[in-house]
């Protein structure tokens, strides 16, 4: 019978029953995909398990093989369920489809195909015998495939055959046993409404071209910002193009409260700035006050309190503004998810007290890429900041409420929609469906944290129990286990992650980052946010590196 949450059909109770080995559990599956998706699910049975048209394996600096052939009808009824013919993409080109003239079953039939091998990669990405990744290095994809382009069209067998070949060298980002990024897992519900914007294919910047995805970012803006804390949701936000930039635009909001004339006469008219920041804030701080013209030098980390250090920083300081302690900027990319949980939201306690928060949406909700909403307290300060009065877009006598023109209080032009995703995983799951989906993963991060804090051949790299879903240590090999804790030995561990990480890549198995920290030596930054993962995997992920670090 179906399994509930397993994201696909699952039949029998061993892992692995949609083996394509095993002909009665692939019947099985087929037959279950042919009923809820028809077509698509016949030819992706085809594709999966080989009963009929198979995937052309290629090389681009080879001949391209022989031409993909699709049924199409020759009916006036669109959509129509008539016999098909074939269709030979060896001898058309994107100038047989739409907007071309009778353009309109090539078109169907070329995006089926599309489609196909789509539903081919979604479906191989959950399956835990496939590879996390297929890796090649830079020089070898360079030499096999011909990427240049042209000044001649290729035809539309080619182009499918160029889907296929990048997505045979794509990171399975939403596969279990992939745990190298912030961002990880792949949501059917937030694939669809992917798949809708580049459809709509519109910008944010005005209510006329955009007016449904213009409501839909108020009302996700306005719920997110109630979660903060702020009194009936009440400020302003945005989504931008990512949580530095979300970073630089709260930065410039900053500057332009405390002095509002850097807008027209530039930074020569104001003091000199500073803005304090954690030793561990992201790098986007630094890289904002570059592009604002505050520069990386006014951006001192504060230091741990005491009180001899505490003197030589505000000597440092001095005949500087603190601009962000005037306005408190919260940057809570990777954190801020953790307001959807009742269970663990306390370790946001006090976010309602800053001027703004970022929140990446694409991080730990599993929202697909890019989706990072900037949320600011004061309501107009955003609009003040940056609107220029383009009077060709932001017309002033338009016939609806100009407040849902979006686009003069941002720095973009074109805006990209990226609420849609998170409104319709919001739709999806509710509230309840996020908050369990989050608490299950910070509970993996748990389990592995107590799996390898007393486990022969690990070291913890911080004391106590991670608070979020960051697990970071050091696999040591037997060789090192005796040594001293000296030089030589911080010499021959720090070899150690990148090996293991890069025997994971070239076998295919599992990713996981490392890094180094001060001066800590690299070590293995394990963070959890797919959904799809389980504790069978953490188990995996343990031996794997054990295996594959054993010999070092």
């Amino acid at each position: 019978m179906a399994t509930p949450g397993s994201g696909f059909w699952s039949f029998g109770s061993e892992e692995g029953s949609r083996d394509p080995e095993n002909p009665g559990t692939a019947k099985a599956w087929c037959q279950a995909a042919q009923k809820f998706t028809g077509g698509i699910g016949t030819k992706l049975c085809a594709l999966l398990y080989g009963d009929g048209e198979k995937p052309v394996e290629t090389g681009a600096k080879m001949d391209l093989g022989s031409a993909e052939k699709t049924p199409v009808c020759t009916c006036n009824n669109k959509p129509c369920s008539c016999q098909k013919a074939d269709i030979n993409y060896a001898f058309l080109h994107s100038t047989d489809l739409l907007p071309a003239c009778n353009g309109e079953i090539t078109t169907l039939s070329f995006l089926q195909d599309v489609m196909d091998i789509l539903l081919q990669y979604v479906v191989k990405s959950f399956d835990r015998s496939t590879k996390v990744i297929d890796f090649h290095y830079p020089n070898e994809l360079l030499q096999e495939y011909n990427w240049e382009l042209a000044d001649q069209p290729q035809t539309l067998e080619e182009i499918l055959l160029n889907c296929r070949t990048t997505l045979k060298y794509a990171i399975k980002t939403g596969h279990p046993r992939y745990f190298n990024q912030l961002s990880t897992g792949l949501d059917m519900v937030g694939l669809a409404a992917d798949w809708l914007t580049s459809t709509a294919n519109t910008n944010m910047f005005t209510y006329e071209i955009a007016p449904v995805f213009v409501l839909l970012e108020y009302v996700t803006l306005r719920k997110m910002r109630e979660m903060i804390g702020w009194p009936g949701g009440c400020g302003d936000g945005i989504f931008s193009p990512g949580g530095a930039i979300s970073n630089m635009y709260a930065m410039l909001i900053a500057r332009f409260k405390m002095f509002p004339e850097v807008k027209e006469k530039g930074m020569a008219a104001i003091p000199r700035l500073v803005a304090l920041t954690s030793e561990h804030s992201h790098f986007s701080v630094k890289k904002g006050a570059a592009a604002l013209g505050i520069g990386t030098d006014s951006i001192p980390y504060t230091p741990p309190y005491n009180k001899y250090f505490s003197s030589i920083f505000t000597r440092k300081i001095q005949n500087y503004l603190l601009f962000k302690i005037m306005y408190l900027v919260l940057q809570a990319a990777w954190g801020g998810g953790l307001l959807m949980s009742r269970k663990h939201k306390w370790k946001l306690n006090g976010v309602e007290r800053a001027n703004s928060v970022t929140w990446n949406p694409h991080k730990m909700m599993g929202v697909p890429l890019q989706c990072s909403a900037l949320l600011v307290r004061e309501e107009g300060l955003m609009q003040s900041c940056n609107q220029m009065h383009a009077s060709y877009l932001f017309q002033q006598d338009k016939h609806y409420d100009l407040s849902y023109d979006t686009g003069d209080k941002a720095l973009q032009c074109g805006r990209h929609v990226d609420v849609f995703k998170l409104w319709l995983m919001w739709r999806a799951k509710g509230t309840t469906g996020f908050e369990a989906q989050i608490d299950k993963c910070l509970e993996l991060a748990e389990y592995l944290y107590n799996k390898i804090k007393n486990r022969e051949g690990y070291e913890m790299v911080f004391d106590g129990k991670p608070q979020h879903t960051n697990v970071c240590f050091w696999y040591v090999p037997p060789s090192l286990r005796s040594m001293e804790d000296n030089e030589e030995r911080m010499n021959r561990l720090i070899k150690v992650a990148p090996v293991i990480k890069a025997r994971m890549m070239e076998y295919g198995t599992t990713m996981v980052s490392y890094q180094p920290l001060g001066d800590k030596v690299n070590f293995f930054r394990m963070v959890i946010s797919n959904p799809a993962a389980t504790h069978q995997d953490i188990d995996f992920l343990i031996e794997e590196i054990e295996r594959l670090g054993q010999d070092l």
